[in-house]
């Protein structure tokens, strides 16, 4: 068994440790690092016992949260950073024993993980909380019911409205999210992005309609004609003029006369 004495013979603060602690000497360990003043030579390696016989805690925390979509290690690893946060930080004359303050202290920090680092879409934080509980209270209430809560089960657990629940859920839809490449057909040849609707020409070509109506208004008749029958009759310049009864060099310098004008109403109205 781990022994932590107090030699006598020496520095009353002296310490001398071994082996791996038990509940009783981890929590001794605290102790007497509390009870020494900052910067006591012996402080530094207390501290990193006391790491290393906490860590078991941290580990058992972090097995609490396993299956919610993070690798083990990484929540043990998370764990870890909380328990030396709660080690830096414990203070004896505050009255708790260590272990009551290192628990909230690792706990919060693997929600704070999962909080901070794992969503694929950003939502409110409320809502981030909202999933973890109702991620709990789905896992106690299966267990306790013997088969899978509904809303209003859910709603009454936690004492809160059926539409919060609700809430909760459709938040939790943006905690993880589908590559593009996801195949969706039987055969995989059909992807999640193929799904994805392109941009549509035919908006802009509507809009740019909408912008041409007043500008044609500001053309003569003979322009808009000649504008009319280029580009929505489709007819040839030798075409026009046959038409209009003017040279096919007039048609061209009336189209190019006419366009000008065209460009300039609609780079008005852009700015």
């Amino acid at each position: 068994m781990t022994a932590v004495a107090v030699a006598t013979d020496a520095s009353p603060e002296a310490t001398v440790l071994d082996s791996a602690a038990t509940p009783d000497v981890a929590s001794e360990l605290m102790n007497t690092m509390a009870a020494l003043p900052a910067g006591h030579p012996s402080k530094a390696g207390l501290r990193d016992r006391a790491i290393e016989a906490w860590q078991p805690l941290a580990h058992h925390l972090a097995r609490r949260y396993a299956g919610r979509g993070e690798p083990l290690d990484d929540l043990q690893q998370v764990a870890m950073v909380g328990l030396i946060k709660a080690v830096d930080r414990f203070d004896a004359d505050r009255g708790i024993d260590f272990a009551g303050f290192a628990i909230p202290t690792i706990a919060g920090e693997v929600k704070r993980h999962f909080r901070d680092r794992t969503w694929s879409v950003r939502v409110p934080r409320r809502l981030q909380e909202l999933r973890l509980e109702i991620t709990a209270a789905n896992n106690t209430l299966t267990h306790s019911l013997g088969r899978p809560p509904t809303v209003a089960d859910i709603a009454a657990h936690l004492k809160i409205s059926e539409e919060e629940v609700l809430e909760g859920l459709e938040g939790a839809r943006a905690y993880s999210s589908a590559s593009l490449d996801t195949p969706i057909s039987e055969d995989g040849t059909t992807s999640l992005g193929d799904t994805i609707g392109g941009e549509d020409a035919g908006f802009e070509l509507a809009e740019m309609r909408v912008a041409l109506g007043p500008a044609l208004a500001g053309l003569d008749e003979r322009e808009q004609k000649i504008i009319s029958l280029r580009f929505y009759g489709n007819l040839t310049q030798t075409e026009i003029a046959e038409q209009v009864g003017i040279s096919q060099m007039h048609v061209s310098r009336l189209l190019i006369k006419a366009l000008a004008k065209l460009r300039r109403h609609i780079d008005i109205v852009d700015a």
